[in-house]
Order: structure tokens, then sequence, then C-alpha cells
């Protein structure tokens, strides 16, 4: 690259923002210019892993982004807050890369949009699962027409619960009161499992159906006892062509990154000339065709340089000058976020409901 990019993190509520630093610090035109949150015992464990230098370290955003002037902006706040934070920190002018999911509900979403486009910058919706060679595979394979058109697409999505691992896939063991105390588990703040997960399946399947929309959705969620937020949904999606099946799961027997539950986390892709299954983290995805009714194991395509994870996207295209494409553009991800909106309603009238637009 020709350029050096400068990078500042801020706003650590989603775990995930140690992992996204990470990989600007071990990428070779990144650097780590800043890095921001109202409470540094958030930030610690990242500076701690990190290395980061106390001059970097802010807990007021405008004077960290005054002080830095960085080209990227890393926001992980909590999904409720997605829209205030893009909205604060968009015109500072400066190129945004937003943790999953997209936002708490489709007007937030399109505030979003909004605020990024009023600055002539860009936005990216990181969805860590475009990362996974099976599911990077598995689109190859559909736009070189191997499965026909695209007319089913299944997902079951989830981990043991979003606080027993933290960045680096740290593992740990939430109590009952870390639960009460989380955003992840309050409505207000946008948690619970159909906000965490349906946004991966709504959004990689309208990837790899190429952005086609449902005409109605319905979902059913698990109330908990205790807790505000569901931690299982089923969602169907009804499409002109077909019908597509979403369920999230928090509380799975395992997490996939280290042991696939049953049901095994990922997707089923069924078009109209054959299917694939796809499992997060596989060394495989199973094919079938006309030809070869009987299945085959298809290796993964490792990603190329420059799509790896999304910070070396991010870098790549902004280096480029070329446009964020697939489930990380808004287009795509508002698709999904009109789906999840939907699901959300359908759940809480229980009733099936045409897709919302606004």
């Amino acid at each position: 690259m020709t350029k050096r990019w400068k990078v500042a993190g801020i706003n650590f509520s989603h775990m995930h923002m140690g992992d996204l630093l990470r990989q600007v610090s071990e990428h070779p035109a990144g650097e780590i210019v800043g890095v921001c949150d109202e409470r540094r015992e958030s930030m610690q464990p990242a500076i701690d892993a990190l290395g980061i230098s106390d001059e970097k370290v802010y807990t007021d955003y405008e004077k960290c982004l005054q002080a830095t002037q960085p080209d990227v902006v890393v926001l992980c706040p909590a999904t409720a807050e997605h829209a205030l934070w893009v909205e604060r920190v968009a015109p500072f002018g400066v190129d945004l890369f937003v943790e999953k999911p997209f936002a708490a509900s489709l007007e937030e979403a399109d505030r979003m949009i909004a605020a990024v486009e009023k600055s002539g910058k860009r936005l990216l919706i990181n969805w860590p699962l475009r990362w996974a060679p099976s599911h990077y595979t598995t689109h190859r394979l559909i736009a070189d027409g191997v499965i026909g058109d695209v007319i089913e697409v299944h997902h079951y999505g989830g981990n043991r619960g979003p606080l027993y691992h933290g960045a680096d896939k740290v593992e740990f063991e939430p109590t009952a009161e870390e639960k009460q105390n989380s955003w992840w588990y309050r409505l207000d703040s946008g948690g619970g499992s159909m906000r965490d997960y349906l946004g991966y399946g709504v959004t990689l399947g309208t990837w790899f159906n190429g952005g086609k929309k449902p005409i109605e959705v319905t979902a059913v969620v698990n109330a908990t006892p205790g807790l505000e937020v569901d931690e299982h949904s089923v969602t169907v999606a009804r499409y002109a062509d077909g019908m597509s099946k979403f369920e999230t799961r928090w509380g799975t027997f395992t997490d996939p990154w280290v042991h696939q539950p049953q049901p095994m986390c990922g997707f089923v892709v069924r078009g109209t000339e054959g299917t694939i299954s796809s499992y997060d983290y596989a060394p495989t995805v199973r094919v079938q065709t006309r030809d070869r009714p009987e299945g085959f194991d298809q290796d993964v395509i490792e990603l190329p340089e420059g799509e790896r994870n999304g910070i070396e996207y991010l870098l790549r295209r902004l280096e480029d000058g070329l446009p964020i494409d697939g489930p990380l553009s808004p287009q795509v991800s508002r698709i999904g976020q009109q789906i999840i909106e939907t699901a959300i309603r359908s759940a809480n009238e229980k009733r099936t409901l045409p897709l919302v637009d606004r």
C-alpha cells in the first residue's frame, strides 16, 4: 500500500473491538492512533494485550478525534447506540467501520446511512462470518452458477451466549447477575439473540440470494424467565420464489469455533440446480448438483489477500478506491435490517407481517 492508515477505536461495548484492533496492529499499513471509551476499564484488556501507550488512550471521543486525526474509526457500541455514535463521529470526516449488527431499527440504520453520505465517506457493517472460508466458498459457487438460482436459505446461528467469551475468544463463565447487568440482555440496548444472530442469517442470506427481498415474515421467540430479551428465535421469510428459515440460539451446547454443536451452526442453501451446506469454520462444503446428486465435499477456497478480515478488506478498498460490497455494504445490510425489524414486530404481535419499509 502507498499509504499508512490511521485507525482509532471508539466505544468498547462490543467485545469484538479487541479482535478488530488486533487486526489493525497486524496490518502492515495500519496504525492504532487512539482508543476511547468513557470507562477506561472497558479498554484495559485491549490496552494490555496490544501494548497501547497511555498517550493514545482517551475517555472523550471529541478529544480523541481532534488529537489523532484518524482516517478510519472502528465503532463497537451497544446496538441501540449505533446511530448515535455514527452521527457523533461522521462529521469528523472519517470512514466508519461499525461492528455488527447494523442497528436496533430500520429508522436508525437509515440515520447511519444518511450521516455517512453527508460526510462523503464510507460506511462498512462488519459481519464476521463473511470472513469464514466456507461461506466465502459458498458465495463463489453460487456466483459461478453451480446450484442455479437460490430459492431457499436455511441458517442456524448462535453460541453459548455473548458473555461466555471475550476478545480473542477468551472463555468466561458469567453469573446470573452479570447477565442482568449486561447490555446484551437489555431490550432498550438492542439485546437478544434475534438482534445478534438473525442479522448474520438474513444479511448473508441476502448476499447468497442475489439481493432478493421477502414478501412477508413470520417469527416466534422463546422467553427465558428472568430475562427481558430472547435467547432463541425462529424466523420464516416468504419470497416470490420460495421460503427461507433463520434460527438464532444463545445457549448452544458448545461454541461453534471450538466444537460445532448440534444442530450445527451455518447455512444450507438450495438452488434450482443443486444444494450447498456451509458450516461455520468447516474445511469443506457439501455440494449436490444434477450431475452429482449423491453429493461431494468441496475444499473451501481460502480468502484472497485483501479479504481475509474486516480491517484488511476496508483498508484495501480505501486504498484502491473500490466500493464496499456484499453483506458489508449498507445496501445489503439494510435489506437484512428490514427483515429483522419485521421479525421483531411479528414476534411481538404473534402474526405474519409484510416486509416493513419506510
